[in-house]
């Protein structure tokens, strides 16, 4: 009988791959218009969870990456998410794993994870302080969450891509907020959580996000000098 379903299964494996040739094709005649930020983010993502080996993950906005899969091939249990309905206008497919319906500002799941990860996508979430509330919701005590997003130390920005001298981000559908130190604060006191790590990057030649030329490779920094992307992990607080 195990041969029999193995058997299946290999030819099932190959249709598959006959089926997504298209899509290997176009991602690769069309690339994305620009180099981004994920080798900073995820690598710092990594980082911590090779420090924490949770044992169970959530991902916040997976769209159509792999991270949730490179994530499940080292032996942890990631359940990857989005927000469907409201971000992909014209709908959203992942090769990958499989995504869950999940309003991260309203989350009706009935469990909760060692780690959370939310990779350049809270900037997109206009409730911002709803999101985190959710996040910590489904969190165990003692557990973790890596945000990354536009950071600017001392001034938030409520959309950089309506901002006129944006760089990129007039013809998207969704917002881009840079958030400062003090949505940070607000997000701490509201979970009771704190600040584990946290680092800056300077990504762009301009004030803000989006402004100037691209920066590459993304020069590490500090909160007091310029810096567009931070980094972050926090803790929820076991008392």
């Amino acid at each position: 009988m195990k041969k029999i379903v193995l058997y299946f299964f290999s030819i099932y494996e190959k249709i598959i791959m006959v089926l997504i040739k298209p899509i290997f094709y176009r991602e690769q005649k069309f690339p994305l218009k620009r180099m981004n930020e994920r080798p900073v983010e995820f690598a710092f993502a990594f980082k911590y969870i090779a420090q924490f080996y949770p044992k169970t993950m959530l991902d916040i906005g997976t769209g159509g990456t792999s991270f949730p899969h490179i994530v499940n091939y080292c032996g942890i249990k990631m359940t990857a998410s989005d927000y469907i309905d409201k971000y992909w206008i014209n709908g959203m497919s992942n090769r990958h794993v499989p995504i869950l319906k999940l309003d991260i500002t309203q989350p009706t799941l009935n469990k909760k994870f060692d780690m959370i990860t939310c990779i350049s996508v809270l900037e997109h979430i206009k409730e911002n302080r709803a999101a985190l509330k959710g996040m910590f919701s489904l969190l165990n005590k003692g557990g973790h969450i890596i945000l990354t997003f536009p950071y600017n130390e001392n001034k938030y920005v409520e959309d950089v891509y309506r901002h006129p001298n944006a760089g990129y981000g007039k013809d998207h559908a969704f917002i881009g907020q840079v958030y400062s130190r003090e949505q940070v604060n607000h997000w701490l006191n509201d979970n009771g959580a704190e600040i584990v790590a946290q680092e800056y990057y300077e990504v762009f030649t301009g004030e803000l996000w989006t402004m100037g030329e691209s920066i590459y490779p993304l020069k590490p920094t500090t909160a007091d000098k310029k810096h567009h992307l931070t980094c972050i992990l926090l803790k929820k607080k076991t008392a």
